[in-house]
């Protein structure tokens, strides 16, 4: 399963090792008189935040600007109790307020086109990222023997139009940034974003990232990766109910609040990527689900039925989507989905969303029959990638899909 990182575990544990500039930082307990001497020390302004595992902590009003200890307490109450997307926090904190003249937005995540990571960096960071245009963008491959080196990332920059002052010490800090990537087991990271100081002193103020926990890297000494409140909805209490009665084939799901894909994902970290991507794309994925491992097929219609019997009702895209299995039988696992599908339909009527199906492993031909049959039968349109269509590019489709789809029903309603 995957390891989510927050940007205070990054803050207090993450940077310090790799020489990654943070901003000055207070955990949530710390005494008025500390806070005040922070405050003097960080020109009498910071930020509280909460420490959870839930992005655009902005945007859900999470995220406060406080000018004394007496108001930094007070928010540091409030904020530890915020719910974000079903997801409670541990606490709050504290960090400093860095001024900025330049906010800049990386990330680095494995890319199935060319088989190994990329590095993704934008000059035009921030809360509104989802909203910049690919051409605003860069994504460079990075090899998985050699790394990043000082000449790719200063290379990036420049095509982006970096000011050159800033382009050398921002190409160092990109370098501690991979470094920090490759030795920890991360399947994807962001910091986003690096405030830029009007004498071109960059900091990471604001971090996510996810590690592979079957990768011996992620076991740092020193680091304890911290637990996180649990709010557990009838449909994650389900499905933690039906994984644990087999332990061939995995039902693990994490709901994310979101309202348009409805992912049956597989694939451990690709399933992490892939969920990424889809909310970085505003596909709003409803939960975060993991259901590899070879499931034989009353497994997986178990799963699959308590998806849709819980979600499809209120989704607008059926996702379904893995990489390139090596032991699972595509025949068996889409067998199962096209008959839970089917009976969803008996017995609750027809849906008219579409179904994006992108697959690739054993059996993968007899698989794609059986599925597209059934969604014949039923008369649900749909859109079949095979196993040369990276999953980044099919999870990107379907984001793009169904916002267009929202559109148009928006312009119908309209008319």
């Amino acid at each position: 399963m995957a390891q989510k990182i927050t940007e205070y575990t990054f803050i207090k544990h993450f940077a310090p090792r790799y020489k990654i500039p943070v901003p000055g930082h207070l955990s949530g307990n710390s005494t008025v008189s500390e806070i005040k001497r922070s405050l003097e020390a960080w020109n009498g302004k910071a930020l509280v935040k909460p420490d959870i595992l839930a992005g655009k902590r902005g945007k859900a009003g999470a995220v406060s600007t406080i000018r004394s200890a007496q108001e930094a307490v007070k928010e540091l109450n409030r904020i530890s109790g915020i719910e974000i997307n079903g997801n409670l926090p541990r606490g709050a904190y504290l960090v400093e307020m860095i001024p900025a003249q330049w906010e800049i937005f990386t990330a680095i995540t494995y890319n199935s086109a060319n088989r190994g990571p990329s590095l993704t960096i934008s000059l035009d960071g921030g809360i509104d990222i989802e909203n910049v245009s690919d051409d605003k963008k860069i994504t460079i491959p990075i090899d998985i023997f050699e790394g990043l080196d000082a000449y790719q990332a200063s290379d990036a920059l420049q095509k982006l139009n970096c000011p050159q002052n800033l382009i050398s010490p921002f190409s160092r800090v990109l370098i501690a940034f991979w470094d920090m990537f490759i030795s920890t087991g991360m399947i994807s990271a962001e910091i986003n974003p690096w405030r830029i100081t009007p004498d071109g002193k960059p900091y990471a103020c604001d971090f996510k990232g996810t590690l592979d926990e079957a990768n011996y890297k992620c076991e740092i000494p020193g680091i304890t990766y911290p637990e996180y409140p649990a709010n557990i909805s009838d449909f994650e209490e389900s499905m933690s109910e039906w994984d644990k009665i087999s332990h061939q084939g995995q039902a693990h799901v994490s709901e994310l609040g979101g309202n348009k894909i409805l992912p049956l994902l597989f694939g451990g970290g690709a399933s992490t990527i892939i969920t990424e991507i889809l909310d970085a794309g505003g596909g709003s994925p409803i939960f975060l689900s993991d259901f590899g491992g070879n499931p034989p097929y009353e497994r997986m219609y178990g799963t699959a039925k308590r998806c849709l019997d819980h979600h499809l009702t209120h989704a607008e895209l059926l996702l379904i989507l893995g990489g390139k299995a090596n032991n699972t039988f595509i025949d068996i696992t889409f067998q199962a989905i096209a008959d839970a599908l089917s009976e969803y339909c008996r017995e609750n009527g027809p849906i008219h969303i579409p179904v994006v199906i992108g697959r690739g492993g054993p059996k993968l031909v007899k698989g794609f029959l059986i599925m597209t049959q059934v969604l014949d039968q039923l008369q649900i349109p749909y859109v079949v990638f095979g196993p040369d269509s990276p999953v980044t590019m099919v999870a990107e489709y379907a984001a793009q899909l169904v916002n267009a789809a929202g559109k148009l029903r928006g312009l119908n309603n309209a008319g």
